[in-house]
């Protein structure tokens, strides 16, 4: 997945998500694995923000720590 804005932006996004949305990123974890199956992470954002009411720089970066964390389970670099 490409990043629309640096490495620092999405470390603070995501470190913010929790205050900003009221729900930790597992929870978002969950909500992705269990909503649509888009195979592009640009349509799981669009459907995370227009779901739930998020920003889409808040949606994106959800959907991208989602793809890290889902390649490191899998054990993929």
């Amino acid at each position: 997945m490409s990043l629309n804005h640096s490495p620092e932006t999405q470390t603070k996004l995501i470190a913010r998500v929790p205050t900003i949305t009221g729900r930790e990123l597992p929870e978002w974890f969950q909500a992705i694995d269990n909503g649509p199956s888009f195979l592009r992470c640009d349509e799981r954002a669009n459907w995370l923000a227009d779901e739930h009411g998020l920003t889409h720089g808040y949606a994106a970066a959800i959907v991208h720590e989602h793809e890290r964390h889902r390649r490191n389970r899998m054990g993929f670099i």
